[in-house]
């Protein structure tokens, strides 16, 4: 944990909120109520599992209801988004996003559909180079989809998928680490499939840095940026990353299943031979509704489309992404770093003496806004039941013993790391800690007043 101290009370959280140079964007959310504590917002610390409805998103959605029910299928055309060409008006925000070129980027399907669309088409393996690497944590889907894709080309998961671990006693792998095995066995990698901040630890993984060792060795390399887009600043196009797909329910707040991205490199975009599962909207627009029986090709990222875009899931994205064009990465990243700063400290400082520790790393430049808490002598699911019911403040858990908290910059504030980490530590020692001993006695304004007593 960080060694630096700060003070630990109330109205210095509150301080802290009021000289921010970025104040949170948090009236543009629909904070949910508390069920539990003494006020009547829950502090929402669970945006890397899933973010917080943006106020401007029932609008949305309304509207491409309004339309369907006055134009039905002419909404295609004449929608007041038409429906048509509706993934276009996500392509540009997207790709700002992400720090891609606009023909290298596409909203579509979900992430796990995603990721094997781009393994049918970049991992191509041989006798000699086969390996799939993956992080030992790496998101369960992700350990699914890379084994069906060991299996779908004859092969046995348990020797193709090769699974990096840290070192013995540590939480994070570290990114020598990594660079030491690409250069010792990147003979036999075929993809490099890594998370670009790991779900379980939060731990940000030097992405240019891997990249440039995956293809030095001859390898592929794609990320899994579910938990890194909307989180961190990225530049995929300029770090020469092959490909990547991620979701847009986390960080970047557009609703659970919500549609997701995906980037390939332009070098990539004019290879025809590269092999494709196709369908009606890999085809060239210009001539799509020709209805042709051979597949029209297209030298970008939407040539990987299969379907037409679901318009209702697609409404929220576009509300999502004009809050990221609105503030910007760089500044959410520097809020970020400072609330999760903030929050690493008042761990350090509630829970010295008690069974939790942070395995996320302390370095800011090697996490995102999340830590992880190793707890003991209780179960995560159990430490995020107290903390919501009686403290209303809600973390995620991951089994069996790791709560995870997310002081997301869009809308999270200094106040709800202060009630987070105090009621962690309330938690831990079985109520013996309370919000009473660690407040000034200044009273709470603002969207998270105190509940009258």
């Amino acid at each position: 944990m960080s060694t630096v101290v700060r003070p630990v009370d109330e109205a210095h959280a509150h301080h802290l909120d009021a000289v921010d140079p970025l104040p949170p964007r948090r009236a543009d959310f629909h904070v949910p109520p508390a069920t539990g504590g003494a006020f009547t917002e829950t502090a929402y610390l669970a945006g890397n599992s899933l973010g917080l409805q943006p106020r401007g998103t029932r609008a949305a959605v309304e509207q491409e209801l309004a339309d369907w029910a006055r134009l039905g299928v002419e909404g295609h055309l004449e929608a007041g988004r038409p429906w048509k060409p509706y993934h276009e008006f996500l392509r540009d925000p997207a790709a700002r996003l992400v720090g891609a070129l606009p023909a290298e980027t596409v909203v579509m399907n979900s992430l796990t559909v995603d990721l094997h669309l781009m393994m049918i088409s970049f991992y191509r393996p041989t006798p000699e180079r086969y390996a799939i690497v993956v992080e030992d944590t790496t998101f369960p889907s992700d350990s699914y989809a890379v084994q069906s894709q060991a299996r779908l080309h004859g092969l046995d998961p348990g020797r193709a998928v090769v699974r990096l671990r840290p070192r013995p006693g540590e939480d994070c792998l570290r990114t020598g680490d990594v660079l030491a095995f690409l250069r010792r066995e990147g003979h036999r990698v075929a993809l490099v499939l890594l998370g670009g901040v790991n779900y379980l630890t939060g731990e940000l993984m030097d992405i240019p840095a891997i990249t440039a060792a995956g293809r030095a060795a001859g390898a592929v390399v794609g990320w899994d940026l579910a938990h890194a887009v909307g989180n961190v600043p990225l530049r995929l196009h300029d770090w020469g990353v092959d490909w990547a797909a991620w979701c847009h329910y986390k960080y970047v707040n557009a609703g659970p299943g919500a549609v997701a991205g995906c980037f390939v490199h332009e070098r990539h975009l004019t290879d025809r031979s590269l092999p494709k599962l196709q369908g009606w909207w890999s085809t060239d627009p210009a001539t799509r509704f020709a209805m042709g029986p051979d597949v029209d090709p297209v030298d970008t990222a939407d040539s990987w489309q299969l379907s037409n875009p679901p318009i209702l899931a697609m409404a929220p994205v576009l509300v999502s992404l004009r809050l990221f064009d609105e503030v910007g990465i760089a500044a959410l990243r520097e809020r970020s770093i400072r609330l999760t700063g903030y929050l690493a400290d008042l761990l350090a400082t509630v829970c010295a003496d008690l069974p939790a520790r942070v395995i996320t790393p302390a370095d800011p430049q090697r996490r995102g806004c999340q830590l992880s808490v190793r707890v003991a002598g209780t179960t995560a699911a159990e430490v995020c039941a107290r903390l919501r019911h009686e403290h209303g403040v809600v973390a995620d858990a991951r089994p069996p013993d790791v709560v995870r908290f997310a002081p997301v910059p869009l809308y999270c504030t200094h106040h709800d790391a202060w009630r987070a980490a105090t009621a962690l530590a309330a938690v831990l020692s079985s109520g013996t800690l309370s919000y009473r001993t660690l407040s000034s006695g200044v009273p709470s304004t603002g969207p998270g007043e105190r509940r009258d007593a």
